[in-house]
């Protein structure tokens, strides 16, 4: 659609802003690739575009956190917080292994709030210690180690995709349509798959190296990554604690985006299913007196399209009216229309 075919004062602003951003990112486009030494052709290309945006991370999902900030604070919370444990080891009371492992162990189960009860402090310096860094582990853990886990689940939601449909021939934009189209199922199954790989591994280790029977593992798997942690059951070995330390934390995480992923597939279902409802239902007469924006009688395209974001929740009266106001700024004739007069002399 070109620029000049808009005449609707509601469409204008937004094409006229979507045409000049789309000139300008096309114009640095070519001029990095040509930096680059990439054939100014390919760039468009949309098959270039979208696999090279399957193997760069930033280009979909921009907004999670650096890995390398990540690794820096949960680095430098497991070091200081096993350090201190260990240094007041003498104060905690229970079944100990060996005072480093131990230390870390403590640590983890700390952060994550599982508390066996198989190492508890017993002093007040240590029962000080253990409450500052709970609190510090389970913001670390809710804030930077979550997103950090649901940004690791969606990248594999490319490689599920390509394993669901191996024997078929999907090109690069089939398949990115694909994992956009079912963005929410896929993370849903994705951490369903990494969770059972979990406790599976989980369950053979506390039957091999802690002697647990098949169904005390699974009990005490169970308890461990639901946070609950009653300690009758738990990681008693130094290399058990050692296994402990990585497993508690990433299991007790996989959990929770398991279960956050299955609320956003319930929520995307809901919204598609009124979305649905709101595209098939019958227009009334009230319907269309409500969709007439500027009470002329008529109901054009554009307000048609704003009438049923409204319905679908995507849009508010707010919005509306920011956007709105916007547009009569930049209006100066009044004329109901944007001209590059109105944007070459303002008032």
């Amino acid at each position: 659609m070109a620029k000049n075919d808009v005449c609707d004062p509601l469409l204008a602003p937004v094409v006229d802003s979507s045409y000049q951003s789309c000139s300008s990112s096309a114009l640095k486009k070519r001029k990095y690739h040509r930096s680059k030494g990439v054939p100014v052709e390919d760039v468009n290309h949309p098959e270039h575009h979208l696999d090279s945006s399957l193997h760069q991370p930033n280009s979909i999902f921009a907004d999670y956190p650096d890995f390398k900030r990540v690794l820096v604070f949960l680095a430098a919370y497991l070091g200081i917080g096993s350090l201190c444990f260990f240094l007041v080891s003498h104060q905690i009371k229970g079944n100990k292994t060996n005072g480093i492992i131990d230390a870390v162990y403590f640590c983890i189960v700390t952060m994550t709030t599982v508390g066996y009860g198989d190492l508890v402090p017993d002093s007040v310096v240590s029962k000080l210690l253990a409450c500052a860094f709970v609190f510090i582990g389970m913001a670390l853990v809710g804030f930077i180690l979550s997103k950090a886990a649901d940004y690791i689940v969606e990248k594999q939601e490319i490689i599920m995709v390509k394993a669901i449909h191996m024997h078929e021939k999907c090109s690069p934009v089939e398949m990115l349509r694909e994992v956009e189209t079912n963005r929410s199922k896929y993370k849903v199954i994705t951490a369903l798959t990494f969770l059972l790989i979990l406790v599976c591994s989980g369950i053979l280790f506390l039957c091999l190296k802690e002697g647990l029977d098949l169904f005390d593992a699974f009990y005490c798997v169970c308890a461990t990554i639901t946070t609950l942690g009653y300690g009758d059951k738990s990681f008693s070995t130094s290399g058990g604690r050692l296994f402990a330390s990585f497993w508690i934390l990433i299991s007790t995480i996989c959990l929770a985006q398991f279960f956050y992923s299955v609320a956003e597939l319930y929520t995307e279902r809901r919204r598609q299913s009124l979305v649905n409802w709101v595209l098939s239902r019958k227009l009334t007469v009230s319907d269309l007196e409500a969709a007439d924006l500027d009470n002329d009688k008529v109901v054009s395209a554009a307000e048609f399209v704003v009438y049923k974001l409204k319905e679908m929740g995507k849009i508010s009266e707010e919005d509306i009216a920011v956007v709105m106001a916007g547009f009569k700024s930049l209006d100066i004739d009044h004329s109901g229309t944007l001209t590059i007069a109105d944007l070459l002399n303002p008032e």
